[in-house]
Formats: C-alpha cells, structure tokens, sequence
C-alpha cells in the first residue's frame, strides 16, 4: 500500500503568501487611517474648532507664542519644547497639546507658582545723565560703568527678594513681592553706587515705584501698572524715588518719609491716569 507524503513545502508557501497578504492590507488599512488622521490634523475647520474652544478655556489663549513662554516656569519651558516638535503650519494636535498647556499655566499661577494676577510692586531704575556721560567717555568706559552698577545693584535687588526682570540699557526693571521690600532695596541700590566712578564721573540713581496686578506674560510683566512704574522713573530727578499712592499705603511710615510730588498737581503726564496720586519717598 502506497502511502502519500503531504506536501509541507506547498503547505509553508501558501500560509506566508496568505500571511503576507494580510500584512499588506493591514499596512494599507493603517497607512490610510494614518493619512486620514494626517488630514484631519491639518484641515482649517478642526483647528479653527479647537482655537475658538480655546478662547473658552481659563488663561490665555494665545499660550504658545514667544512673549507667552519666555518664562522660566514649567509650562513655558513644555511649551517651547513642544514648538520644536511641530512644523510651522498650524494642527489640531499643536492646539491640543498647546489648550493643556495653558490650563496647567493657570493652575501654576492659582497655587502661586506661575506669578499670574498677584499684587506685586514694580521698579524702574536709571541713570541720570548716563547718556550724555557715555557719548563722551566712549564705549569701554560706559560698559565698565555698566558693570560696576550691575555688580552694586543687582544683589540688592535679590537680598531683598526681588527679581530683575530686564536690563535697559543703564536702568533695569525688577518686581518686589511688596512696596516696603522694593524700596529698601532702591534705598540700597543707591547707597551702593556712592562707591562706583569712571573717569570721574558718579552715577546718580532715579526710580519709579507702583504696586498693582501686572499681566505676567512669560517671563516678563505688561499692562497699565507697568506703565506707571516706568512713567515715574522717568519723571523723578537725580537720587529721587517716585512712588504711587498704591506703594505708599505699603510702606512703613516709620522708615519713609513721603511728600507730594507737585509737578504731577500741575499738568498731566502721559501714561499715568489722573487718578494716580504721586509722591517722592526718602528713608528716615
């Protein structure tokens, strides 16, 4: 009796061209779902639909361009990762990402880590006649000068809790958690640059102190109380603080003496509203 060898080889041929053609439409089947995500991504209404839900969630809709994550906190640090990883052309998945990013932003600021709507006190500093001194004494000598107040300044401003928030050119602006703190270190500032001169010349000191609920965006502050705090900057006179009536209902009356600043009675300056009463403080 004649026994039949089955054909394995055959067998093992036609399972890997079934298996193999099963591959290729599940291949396919994925390749068009993934160019129909891919569409779906990149079509105008769906990221239109996720910009107008985003202008419905808390904080600020437009997180994620450069002014917003210019900070050093987490979300802005994600969000800058996250530009990276996405082209220019705007998706649904880059608004997505970006909507968590701006909640988290403002979860951050309500448990007082992201800065946010807090009341802090804003100060803007310069030197007066510094402009006229540089275009005679040249570069290298005005960028020596620019040190030696950096290196007397600066650490005043940390001592006393403050943080610079930009250098402008020969003054800075720094934010204080509150008026007595922003003072006392202005008071120091000044104090340090009795010891600094180039080629003759001392530096004198100016400042504009207000407290008020600057818009923190990213890493730096904008809005109105901004303003004020650099208008009175550059209203005060040689070694003069200028303070608001904000800043004032913040100091020790025991360690500051204040009087109205008069010129402020008389005429308007731009960028301070009529209601801002403005006084020149000196230490006791």
């Amino acid at each position: 009796m004649a026994f039949r060898v089955p054909d394995l080889g055959g067998r093992y041929r036609y399972a890997l061209s079934m298996s193999n053609h099963r591959w290729a439409r599940a291949s396919a089947s994925t390749a068009r779902l993934a160019a129909g995500v891919r569409d779906v991504n990149r079509h105008p209404t769906a990221v239109d639909a996720l910009r107008r839900a985003r202008r419905a969630l808390p904080g600020d809709s437009g997180f994620g361009d450069p002014l917003s994550t210019a900070g050093r906190d987490s979300a802005g640090t994600i969000a800058r990762l996250a530009g990276r990883l996405f082209d220019e052309q705007p998706t649904a998945s880059r608004e997505l990402t970006l909507s968590g990013l701006q909640v988290w932003q403002v979860l951050l600021e309500r448990t007082g880590r992201g800065g946010g709507e807090s009341e802090v006190t804003v100060v803007f500093t310069d030197l007066v006649g510094f402009s006229n001194w540089a275009m005679r004494a040249g570069d290298e000598n005005s960028l020596l000068l620019l040190r030696e107040v950096a290196a007397a300044t600066e650490p005043e401003v940390r001592a006393h809790r403050g943080h610079v928030v930009k250098r402008l050119g020969d003054g800075l602006m720094a934010v204080f958690p509150s008026p007595q703190l922003a003072f006392d270190a202005v008071v120091a500032c000044t104090a340090g640059l009795d010891t600094v001169e180039v080629t003759g010349w001392r530096p004198q000191l100016r400042a504009g102190i207000h407290t008020g609920h600057p818009r923190k965006l990213g890493g730096d502050y904008l809005g109105v109380d901004v303003n004020i705090a650099a208008r009175l900057a550059e209203k005060a006179g040689s070694g003069e603080i200028l303070i608001s009536e904000a800043t004032l209902d913040g100091l020790d009356p025991s360690r500051v003496t204040t009087r109205r600043k008069k010129t402020f009675r008389l005429r308007k300056v731009k960028g301070v509203p009529d209601e801002v009463d403005v006084f020149i403080a000196t230490a006791r």
